[in-house]
């Protein structure tokens, strides 16, 4: 038995690329080789059909459902194909996101509410929705994504949206966790650091993620495997008495010099 046997899992942005690893796919992945059984909410079938193939094949159970993270029905679609499907909701990890780029002088009105409808208003219809079904089960783990650029800011690839939706992340997880501790429903938060994923890999050079990579203390690219042992924990009963939380995975990089003026320093 894993340590998520028995519990039901929606995970939003469950999709995987043929590029390697996101942590949608990683975390799916891992929570089904834990016991779960998930729901792979994503826009693109096809892709959340990779992430099925690649649990069914390990013997782990899951559903595809295809949808729109942004529209209120179908979010609500979800939360009920896991309930008839699986019997109810424990655990929700709201961790679909887009980039935009720009700074606010150039970023586009579009843009900028795209990314929020993504990357913020997903987080609330989706938590909306599944928070009734905890409730009823007695209790849930909610996990959102944030980032390091929630935290602070940065020159080497000016994405303001994003960076600023990823600091809403986290104000949304304080607010949950207090307003919802009562019904023993927890809220927590990572937030990634400079990892590698098919998410980044456009938009940087191989020079830019070396100087990324040596920029933490650890010295290690993190990838998507690592932030999905973190939701594993935070979405066990090992982790009990954890709510409110911002967890940086990063390998220590909020802890030392930030590489936030990185493009300065290869001119």
């Amino acid at each position: 038995m894993g340590n998520l046997e028995g519990k039901v899992a929606i995970v939003t942005g469950a999709g995987s690329v043929d590029s390697g690893a996101g942590a949608g796919d990683a975390i799916s992945i891992l929570y089904a080789r834990q016991g779960a059984s998930v729901v792979l909410f994503d826009i693109d079938a096809v892709k959340a059909q990779r992430t099925l193939d690649a649990i069914e094949s390990e013997g782990g159970k899951a559903v595809i459902f295809e949808g729109d993270v942004t529209i209120a029905s179908d979010c609500e679609k979800a939360v009920k194909t896991a309930v008839e499907q699986f019997g109810g909701v424990h655990v929700l990890v709201n961790n679909v996101a887009i980039i935009a780029p720009g700074t606010v002088v150039d970023v586009t009105e579009e843009d900028w509410d795209k990314v929020f409808a993504v990357n913020v208003k997903s987080m609330m219809l989706m938590s909306k929705y599944c928070i009734p079904e905890m409730i009823k089960a007695g209790g849930g783990s909610i996990i959102n994504f944030s980032s390091n650029e929630g935290l602070r800011g940065q020159d080497w690839l000016p994405v303001v949206a994003y960076s600023t939706s990823k600091g809403a992340a986290i104000t949304l997880t304080a607010s949950m966790a207090v307003q919802h501790g009562k019904d023993n429903v927890r809220v927590n938060c990572i937030a990634p650091g400079m990892m590698y994923t098919p998410m980044i890999a456009p938009h940087i050079s191989d020079e830019v993620r070396d100087l990324r990579r040596r920029g933490a203390p650890l010295g290690v690219e993190g990838n998507a495997w690592d932030v999905a042992n973190a939701a594993a924990f935070l979405a066990s009963d090992d982790a009990r008495w954890i709510t409110g939380v911002t967890l940086p995975v990063d390998g220590g990089l909020l802890a030392t010099q930030s590489l936030s003026l990185v493009n300065r320093f290869i001119e």
